[in-house]
């Protein structure tokens, strides 16, 4: 079959009710009435894919709700046959012959995709919080497929970039291609066994495999997951880090650093996997080569122009840089209950590299999982015991040792009152390490611990129980032999983070406006 043999499907569907909107992508026609989409799959073959039978179309529609529907059944509803009624005439679940089949959806507005609010400069810091909890959702229930051999399958994705990228010299000099190339194949060998060890520990899955900014959208406040690669397992069984990888990028090359930065560390929190800290040490290669992708992509677009051209070198651009990351740093931020050391590390966070910045440790939250509690849920007194608490302190120092021995930077957010849990700290990743120590006199402390307690009992949540007797009791710690740098966060949170970054500075550590 060809698409002039579909043409009488399409018109069908094109005139079933009044203003019909037809999309046509390089795999689909996509026919909008009201709430109600109907998507064909188009009688096209590539390398990748293979539509020219019915049998092929059909199961190709079958896959696309098998694999999206668990993502988001508010959109995906199921299979729809056409066939061809007695009187010659089409309908859609007839009586007749099946002719054709399509993927019934339901409408949503597709001004709420996540690339238009991007556009829109409409992904704040909460949106991308609830974006690295859907990710997170949609791996936990992703199959787990093992004796894939996902390293040769990434060796495979090296080796297309380079061939492909070097047809189009006229944008990527073959010597800077071929560095790539380098640097990519050098970074795989390196990486190999801990690829292969996530492999055998369930990390490589039927994952969305097209994880990127115009493949999610906001329904009900909270973004979904939709338009999941169905017609290729080699694109969708990938280590879940390879599909969180193009979310990334896709972040980044917007230069939405911060946000990028948030949906890492509540992927992180919410899969709560150490594993995952190791694993780390692979999104410099994932992040460069969906970024290269991109490129070759972008290159590769009809009628390419002086802006599509200027694309496509951006992203050549990104992925060079990507591959190429600065050393790991660690950072630890003490003080009392009420400096405001959790907004600073919050807020330093985009501005750590390497991209998409730090990963963010908190005692507070350690402590919490260390019960089996969420963030916002409020411990016993007994989960403060000086022996839980040395649990939590080592448990601390372990993470981000293994986050500086990935490669990645990290901080560490907690009292830090003790010598010796400084010390504990410090011995994390010595060559990395820079520590700061906020102080804020106790009415301000009490000030800021009363607003967030006030915060908690209406329902905006926090990881922190102190409250403002815990305050006046840390005001008898003796600190002793305090040699971290000291901050004053008596200002506002711009303050602080304005005079940390004055002392971190000359690491060098923080580019200007959060840039890497």
């Amino acid at each position: 079959m060809t698409l002039a043999d579909q043409q009488p499907v399409f018109d069908f569907l094109a005139s079933r009710e009044p203003n019909v909107t037809r999309i046509d992508t390089h795999a689909a026609s996509v026919f909008l009435a009201g709430d109600h989409v109907l998507k064909v799959k188009r009688a096209v073959k590539f390398t990748f894919l293979d539509f020219t039978t019915l049998d092929k179309r059909k199961k190709a529609c079958e896959a696309e709700i098998r694999v999206n529907k668990p993502y988001a059944p508010q959109i995906y509803r199921g299979v729809v046959t056409i066939t061809r009624e007695a009187d010659s005439s089409l309908a859609l679940d007839g009586k007749g012959t099946p002719i054709e089949y399509a993927v019934a959806m339901t409408r949503f507005d597709e001004t709420h995709t996540l690339d238009h609010l991007a556009d829109e400069d409409a992904i704040d810091l909460a949106l991308a919080d609830h974006l690295g909890r859907a990710v997170a959702r949609a791996h936990a229930i992703a199959p787990v497929l093992h004796d894939v051999n996902f390293a040769a399958t990434l060796a495979d994705i090296i080796a297309q970039n380079d061939d492909e990228l070097s047809g189009f010299p006229e944008l990527f000099d073959a010597s800077t291609v071929a560095a790539l190339t380098a640097a990519s194949r050098a970074a795989l060998d390196r990486l190999r066994p801990l690829i292969e060890a996530r492999e055998r520990d369930g990390c490589v899955r039927r994952c969305h495999g097209d994880l990127h900014l115009g493949n999610l959208v906001l329904i009900d406040n909270e973004p979904m997951l939709f338009d999941a690669i169905e017609f290729n397992d080699k694109f969708a069984v990938i280590d879940r880090f390879y599909d969180l990888a193009f979310l990334l990028m896709d972040l980044i090359e917007r230069d939405l650093i911060a946000a990028a930065g948030i949906v890492l560390n509540r992927y992180l929190t919410e899969a709560d996997n150490d594993g995952d800290l190791d694993a780390l040490a692979l999104l410099p290669l994932m992040m460069s080569l969906r970024a290269a992708i991109r490129a070759k992509v972008t290159a590769a677009r009809p009628n390419r122009d002086a802006a599509l051209d200027a694309r496509a070198r951006a992203y050549f651009a990104l992925a060079e840089k990507l591959i190429a990351p600065p050393p790991p740093r660690l950072i630890a931020i003490g003080g009392l209950s009420g400096t405001g050391k959790s907004v600073l590390a919050g807020r330093l966070v985009p501005h750590v590299p390497p991209l998409p910045g730090a990963v963010w440790l908190r005692s507070d939250v350690i402590r919490k999982r260390l019960f089996g509690k969420s963030e916002t849920e409020k411990l016993p007194a007994d989960a403060y015991t000086p022996a839980v608490t040395d649990k939590v302190y080592a448990a601390l120092a372990a993470k981000a040792a293994r986050i500086a021995a990935a490669g990645h930077s990290a901080i560490a957010d907690a009292v830090f009152a003790r010598a010796d849990e400084r010390a504990q700290i410090e011995q994390a990743a010595p060559a990395a390490f820079h520590g700061l120590f906020l102080i804020a006199a106790l009415e301000t402390r009490l000030s800021r611990v009363g607003t967030r307690q006030s915060l908690k009992a209406r329902g905006a949540g926090d990881a922190s129980d102190a409250d403002a007797s815990i305050a006046r009791a840390q005001e008898g710690y003796d600190l002793g032999g305090l040699t971290w740098d000291e901050v004053d966060a008596s200002g506002t949170p711009e303050e602080t983070l304005k005079l940390a970054r004055q002392v971190l500075l000359p690491s060098p550590l923080v580019g200007e406006g959060g840039e890497h």
